[in-house]
């Protein structure tokens, strides 16, 4: 009969970190999810292949390939680590307390500002907790990035996960006085298009359509912005330098109108807002840790600042 040394990994660990290669798709990716060397991951794959006696994964210096056993092995060990997992949970965490490290990616504005502090209100009730709080703006590669959420502000194009419709962000057009003294007075909302603009690449670039409630109708705009950026947080501050005007989430803007160093124009008119989900991957079973921070992003999204509850056009 096989024995295992005090300092060897055990199966449970070894098949986690196989699961691991497999699914972000190299070993050195595998570490780093891992928090480990990769060739630590590299011996652990090893142990596991001489532990079943047969080569679960075929690598070149440019791919790699499951082996029909490791395609075999790869359905068995996410069942077994879903099974010890939920064993784990109900035993060690009878009470429902959080435990262990979860991996969240949030916006860069939204994760900086508005979710930090129920963020780190959260750590401080769940003390055994911790989080990877991950911000970008992109949607979120689950299985690559080994995530266990992810808030994602925008539509959502991937099936593949949970998507929960939170709130929606409104959206606003706005200039700084320095910008508005230099070209002539603006009479109609048309008139927006002879501005210089600057533009949030990631919603809109060339043209952007504004709606009016009071109206009933919508007005689209086609322009060459003079910069275009991937960044809320640069959107506004060139916004606030005066070289064009932009479309903002309104959160961003509040204290900058109300001291008077931009000018929101035409406030009937209005981009459509932005939807916010919470997006995460499908499974029979989700741990405390994840079952709790779910709950906390629900209950927090509806007291933020600059989100209101989604509309029925987004439901």
């Amino acid at each position: 009969m096989k024995t295992t040394t005090l300092n060897s990994p055990d199966r449970i660990e070894l098949l986690q970190t196989f699961v691991r290669i497999v699914e972000s798709g190299s070993l050195s990716a595998a570490a780093a999810q891992l928090g480990t060397t990769q060739p630590t991951v590299s011996r652990r794959l090893q142990a596991l292949e001489a532990r079943l006696g047969c080569k679960l994964i075929l690598r070149t210096t440019h791919a790699m390939k499951l082996t029909d056993d490791g395609e075999r092995c790869y359905a068995h060990a996410k069942s077994l680590i879903e099974c010890w997992n939920t064993l784990e949970d109900d035993l060690l965490n009878a009470n429902d307390e959080p435990v262990g490290t979860l991996r969240v990616r949030a916006p860069h504005a939204f994760g900086q500002e508005q979710l930090l502090t129920p963020l780190t209100d959260f750590l401080t009730r769940y003390s055994r907790m911790s989080v990877d709080w991950m911000l970008n703006d992109h949607s979120p590669d689950f299985i690559n990035d080994g995530l266990d959420c992810a808030i994602h502000v925008g539509e959502i194009h991937d099936s593949s996960a949970v998507a929960v419709l939170l709130a929606e962000v409104p959206r606003i057009v706005v200039a700084s006085p320095a910008l508005l003294a230099r070209h002539r007075a603006l009479e109609e909302v048309e008139d927006l298009a002879s501005l210089p603009w600057v533009a949030l690449s990631t919603f809109y670039r060339n043209s952007l359509a504004l709606q009016s409630e009071q109206h009933q109708r919508s007005c689209e705009l086609t322009f060459t912005p003079k910069l275009c950026t991937d960044s809320l947080y640069a959107l506004r501050n060139a916004i606030l330098s005066g070289i064009g005007v932009g479309v903002v989430s309104s959160w961003i803007v509040t204290d900058d109108i109300a001291s008077g160093k931009l000018v929101r124009l035409f406030p009937q008119w209005c981009a459509a807002p932005l939807p916010v989900y919470l997006q995460y991957p499908y499974a029979s079973y989700y741990p405390a840790r994840l079952r709790k921070f779910l709950e906390l992003v629900k209950d927090a999204m509806s007291n933020l600042a600059g989100t209101r509850p989604p509309t029925q056009k987004w439901q």
